[in-house]
């Protein structure tokens, strides 16, 4: 099966290793992985910023850089709920809504893919530790992903998963929202990273690296030992 990756701004330009081992994984599991070099953003920053019209020509630029492919999949429920979600608000009786629909249908987050499109969930995955994970607002709410990281982190061998209290509240990140409202996102992400060290797990996983990082922020600046991976980077694990 031919995949097409969309490696998010967030993980090109702060955490590669992640889009690298998306590739990885998605070759474990049995793809031919492309990667479009023209690709750069899907018109998520404009958008929730007000600047619709900007977004939506970056929005044009990635169903172009996509249009040939039968799957599009990413590391980040942020990324892919905002074009299964938004792109309708965006392209309201356009001329291009074919194309619209047609790219909401074909792009599909990480674990949601591997699980639900190839029915995959031991990728024979190693590693050692205990871990807890944190439901992103994007993948919980928007994609409606809910049990496929976990099916697939069950299944890690060496791994201990330990329950999150407030596993589904927001981390307090929200794109704009912790600019706007740094006060606020500030201690929702001191809230979080608190329940995280009252679990005793050494490493916080989840499926998108906004939330990755605003709560590593906090737990770098309290020294709370304990090591931020993406999803794809446990899956890469070991192999």
């Amino acid at each position: 099966m031919k995949v097409h990756v969309f490696i998010p701004c967030f993980v090109d330009q702060l955490y590669p290793e992640a889009g690298f081992n998306t590739i990885k994984v998605l070759e474990r599991a049995g793809c031919e992985v492309i990667y479009n070099p023209e690709q750069t953003c899907c018109g998520q920053p404009a958008f929730n910023a007000g600047y619709w019209g900007e977004s939506r020509e970056v929005c044009n630029k990635f169903i172009k850089d996509f249009s040939d492919a039968e799957y599009v999949v990413v590391p980040s429920a942020s990324c892919t709920g905002f074009v299964k979600n938004y792109y309708p608000k965006l392209y309201d009786n356009a001329a291009n809504n074919k194309e619209v629909l047609s790219i909401q249908s074909r792009i599909f987050e990480l674990s949601d893919f591997l699980v639900n499109v190839l029915k995959v969930e031991d990728l024979g995955a190693k590693l050692k530790g205990k871990a807890t994970y944190h439901d992103s607002c994007a993948a919980l709410r928007e994609c409606k992903i809910k049990h496929e990281p976990h099916t697939l982190l069950k299944n890690v061998a060496g791994l201990e998963m330990i329950a999150l209290e407030e596993n589904e509240t927001c981390c307090g990140f929200g794109g704009t929202f912790a600019v706007k409202f740094d006060d606020i996102s500030s201690a929702m992400g001191e809230q979080k990273a608190q329940n995280i060290l009252n679990t005793g797990a050494d490493i916080l996983i989840s499926t998108d690296l906004s939330c990755l990082m605003h709560i590593g922020g906090v737990i770098g600046k309290k020294n709370y030992p304990i090591k931020n991976m993406h999803l794809a980077d446990v899956l890469a694990s070991g192999y």
